[in-house]
């Protein structure tokens, strides 16, 4: 056999046992999809809170706007922001936080719509995501942290009622689902404060409502 035949032999070879190689591969596992857990009930209809609240979609830095579950090594370049390559979030945390918001307010205020909606609203209140990470210490400690800076504006003056941050953390295991259970504690939590926070402002303003508008 010559050399040149020799050499289109084992192509052909190479080429037949190629796809056996590739079908033989182990298949790549899809990555574990996280949320904020079930859905939780609404607030507190004893904390009630008059007139129509527009809340719009939660703003997030660039950095943020990713499914990635975003985690920093403190021990070792703490400045680069990483991701686990086997679990994501099921959509990026501002749109989580968006649509619990919206849920969880349902219930104290007499009318939640968002921006979409078109629907006229007394208050608005802008909420901006800054913080919604995992930090390790160490390889086997680490922390969750979520901070926000939410607006409360009254729709028809324009006026800043109320401008807050509210800030939430707590340990977690040190793995993505430890993070994502952490920080939909968190979640949780801060959404509970923001509701006491804006039922208090609303009250203090004595801001009439849709309906006490549309009378005069």
């Amino acid at each position: 056999m010559s050399v040149r035949l020799g050499i289109a032999a084992l192509g052909c070879i190479a080429a037949v046992a190629l796809p056996a190689c590739t079908i033989n591969a182990p298949a790549r596992e899809a990555p574990a999809l996280y949320d904020l857990g079930p859905r939780a009930a609404a607030g507190r209809r004893d904390r009630r809170i008059p007139g129509t609240l527009l809340i719009p979609a939660v703003a997030s830095p660039a950095w943020l706007e990713t499914t990635g579950i975003v985690y920093r090594l403190n021990y070792d370049d703490p400045n680069r922001l990483r991701a686990y390559n086997t679990a994501r979030w099921v959509s990026t945390p501002a749109m989580l936080l968006t649509e619990e918001l919206r849920s969880r307010f349902a219930g104290p205020v007499d009318q939640v719509v968002g921006a979409v909606d078109g629907t006229q609203a007394d208050y608005v209140l802008r909420v901006d995501l800054e913080d919604y990470t995992q930090s390790f210490d160490a390889p086997d400690r680490s922390r969750v942290a979520l901070r926000v800076r939410a607006t409360l504006v009254d729709r028809r003056t324009r006026a800043v009622m109320a401008q807050h941050a509210f800030t939430a953390g707590r340990a977690a295991e040190p793995n993505a689902a430890g993070a994502a259970d952490a920080l939909a504690d968190c979640a949780g939590e801060m959404i509970e404060n923001m509701l006491d926070w804006v039922a208090q402002n609303l009250k203090n303003s004595g801001a009439p409502s849709t309906a006490d508008r549309s009378a005069r």
